[in-house]
């Protein structure tokens, strides 16, 4: 791997550049001194060349000629007033329905871009601790990365000290549409840093963090939900974050302790209620495995889009209409090979990992999460990937085509139309 730069490229200055020199993302490159057991931290290294710029920090930007959707922080307005700005807000983006959930270590600038192309219409970064946000640069530039190309754009924190979060959500508030407080979070560690769906036990907390965010912000508020397990507790969780300020509200269908996604199905009748006790827009997260979920999810809760996460990283084509072989059981008539695969998404991966640098931890997540079955036919592929201590792109590339020549072939599947148009008249 070619010696990394020491250089990160400012977004102000970034999105000045025609498309052509557009630069990849903004990045802190790490130091070539980390012990063996770090390569993984280390960003990906593009086997040719980049076009070098003038760089500039972005932690030490104090731009102010930006001009975010919402125009002005709403604190001062009346709670109609907050409402209208909210839907004129979610309208200007085209009110996106399909979207990539927040994914800690997954849905990073490669990933999202991904799934755009693949019929994603907006996207949440990862979710980022505000208070390491605040205090570490490094940590800043390496977890926060984003291009022209990558909007609508959710930045997701987790908080639970309302200045520390304004302070970060200021810093990348010129390069989104929202600015999201993670509510949803059910891991150990949520439990242990008093973040995440743990602040439900603190809804006064969970309060006053919306009213300062949504009282000096200029983009708007948006929150991620777990439900309560008492219908009429999410109601009233769902209304306080509207009186506070929140401008799009996400709903995950499942409790905090319904960490499972496979054992428990999300709730899509809570979701339902949510969205008819609320007037800003809400979002659906949860039992989105194919587009039949989404239009499904759509029509039942009746909310304005749908979030994906798990299905997703196996399928980041699944916006676009295709699916899995689990998922065309009992369907198979109607169904035919895409003329697409994991191992073809996964060659677009790296491609864009290529254009945009990301930590080789990422990248290995990835190929895991693409090629699980794949390794699961040809174990010795995937204890070959797991024996590397350093990636490289070519490694990954002949990887690919070493299961090719083994002839693997595990199609995504779309619906056939004219099959559908047979049976429909049938």
């Amino acid at each position: 791997m070619r010696s990394l730069s020491n250089s990160h490229l400012h977004l102000k200055y970034i999105f000045s550049l025609p498309n052509s020199l557009m630069a990849s993302s903004l990045i802190q490159t790490l130091k070539p001194d980390l012990a063996p057991q770090d390569l993984d931290d280390l960003l990906c290294s593009p086997s040719h060349k980049q076009p070098q710029h003038e760089s500039s920090s972005l932690t030490n930007s104090t731009s102010n000629d930006s001009t975010p959707l919402l125009g002005s922080p709403t604190g001062y307005l009346s709670r109609e007033s907050r409402i209208e700005r909210a839907w004129a807000h979610w309208t200007k983006l085209g009110r996106p329905k399909l979207i990539v959930a927040p994914m800690v270590d997954n849905s990073e600038l490669p990933f999202r871009l991904l799934c755009r192309k693949y019929g994603a219409e907006a996207a949440y970064t990862p979710m980022l601790h505000s208070r390491i946000f605040t205090e570490n640069e490094k940590y800043r530039n390496m977890e926060f990365t984003t291009c022209q190309e990558d909007r609508p754009l959710f930045v997701q924190f987790c908080a639970n000290d309302p200045d520390v979060l304004l302070e970060a959500a200021r810093r990348v508030e010129p390069y989104c549409d929202y600015v999201d407080l993670n509510l949803g979070c059910p891991q150990r560690i949520a439990r242990r840093g008093n973040y995440g769906a743990f602040l439900m036990d603190n809804l006064p907390l969970v309060k006053a963090i919306v009213e300062k965010l949504a009282s000096n912000l200029q983009v708007p508020v948006s929150c991620k939900i777990r439900i309560f397990p008492n219908l009429q507790d999410t109601i009233n969780y769902a209304r306080m974050l509207e009186d506070a300020g929140c401008s799009l509200l996400a709903v995950h269908g499942r409790t905090r302790d319904e960490k499972d996604g496979k054992k428990f199905r999300a709730n899509w009748s809570a979701i339902s209620a949510v969205k008819n006790a609320v007037r800003i827009p809400v979002l659906a997260n949860g039992n989105i495995r194919h587009m039949e979920d989404v239009n499904d999810c759509l029509q039942e809760t009746g909310v304005e889009g749908v979030l994906s996460a798990e299905t997703l990283l196996e399928n980041p084509a699944l916006f676009a209409g295709f699916r899995t072989a689990e998922w065309i059981e009992g369907h198979e008539e109607n169904t035919r090979d895409g003329n697409l695969d994991q191992a073809d998404l996964l060659v677009d991966y790296l491609k864009l990992c290529e254009k945009y640098p990301v930590p080789w931890r990422m990248i290995r997540s990835h190929v895991h999460k693409l090629l699980g079955d794949w390794f699961k036919i040809h174990p010795h592929i995937r204890e070959d990937f797991n024996a590397q201590s350093k990636l490289t792109f070519e490694f990954l590339y002949n990887m690919v085509e070493r299961l090719r020549e083994l002839q693997v072939k595990m199609p995504l599947y779309i619906k056939d139309s004219h099959a559908l148009a047979i049976s429909s008249n049938a």
